[in-house]
């Protein structure tokens, strides 16, 4: 599943990713 992040990391925005930074943080812990 990292892979999968790590492209789509590429792909979204920046300030997109940081919100979904949040809801992986959660999902994590």
């Amino acid at each position: 599943m990292s892979s999968v992040v790590k492209k789509r990391r590429k792909k979204i925005r920046k300030h997109k990713y940081k919100k979904l930074r949040r809801r992986m943080r959660h999902k994590n812990k």
